[in-house]
């Protein structure tokens, strides 16, 4: 699946995005504007390896050596065809729709969603931006999606001045310098709608109730996976008249097919009910299980 979100995410670009001069966000559209200022002569692919994995093997601790691995698997094989598929479809603008950069910005918006919404959900993170924000959203006192609004807003920007005044020979004829960032905004859009359609939430943190026969084996294998606390809360089931123990934790989204892997497999007659919260304040409880004891 995450070669498949690789080859998705790929095609979304380098089919619908670049042939038009159109910018993804994140550090995919970061290295595409890198792309254009040396005139192609360091092609997108190189880029693309070079700015995230450095965010990837810092965020390792943070995120888990698991993650990380499959988010460098991912963006591997999307570079590999991001360098591969301009060879095989040498066109002028996408070899599918041509010029027309307003059916660009959709279908590439929808496809890198996709591609990115996959790798998601099962484990990984195919642009470092997001790793980044994890990483510093909290320091700055934004959201994750702020932060990541933030970044893309000036890499739009900073587009518009490069195709006005350093490379206006890359606009495309009938099109103005600054109607390609504003389609790149479009496509920024569609593609956030992709990955919420596909992983159920974008930025937000996810808090888990669960509900288990099996509390102590549930929660100690929980606390040693994610390395935090979990809260534990009385409970009265009223359709079965009896005392129940429910079990709180607040997780990230890429935390989250981990957590109800681990409870459904040590009970799977357990019941998990998933909300998003849109903020985290206060100290982060983790421990040491050894320490406790």
């Amino acid at each position: 699946m995450l070669f498949l979100a690789g080859f998705i995410n790929a095609s979304g670009v380098t089919l619908f995005l670049t042939p038009v001069n159109l910018i993804d966000g994140g550090i995919s559209g970061t290295s595409f504007v890198f792309s254009v200022l040396t005139s192609g002569i360091v092609p997108l692919s190189v880029f693309l390896l070079v700015l995230n994995l450095p965010f990837f093997i810092v965020g390792h601790k943070k995120m888990g050596l698991t993650f990380s691995i499959y988010s460098i698997f991912a963006i591997a094989v999307y570079s590999g065809f991001a360098y591969l598929f301009p060879a095989l479809f040498e066109a002028d603008g996408s070899p599918l729709v041509g010029n027309n950069v307003f059916l660009c910005s959709i279908f590439g918006g929808i496809l890198s969603g996709i591609g990115s919404g996959l790798t998601i959900r099962f484990g990984g993170a195919m642009d470092g931006i997001e790793v980044m924000a994890v990483l510093f959203h909290k320091k700055l006192g934004i959201s994750v999606g702020t932060f990541v609004m933030i970044y893309n807003c000036i890499i739009f920007i900073f587009a518009g001045i490069m195709y006005r005044y350093i490379r206006p020979e890359a606009v495309q004829e009938g099109v103005t310098a600054w109607e390609l960032p504003l389609y790149s905004v479009v496509t920024y859009m569609v593609g956030i709608k992709s990955v919420d359609f596909v992983v159920e939430g974008l930025d937000k943190g996810k808090s888990a109730f669960i509900i288990t026969q099996k509390v102590d084996e549930v929660s100690q294998a929980v606390s040693e996976a994610f390395g935090r606390g979990i809260t534990i809360l009385d409970g009265y089931g009223y359709y079965s008249q009896e005392e129940k123990k429910v079990l709180y934790i607040v997780c990230n989204r890429f935390e989250l097919p981990k957590l109800k892997d681990i409870v459904l497999k040590i009970d799977s007659n357990s019941f998990i009910a998933i909300g998003e919260i849109s903020d985290q304040v206060g100290a982060k409880t983790q421990f040491s299980l050894k320490k406790r004891k």
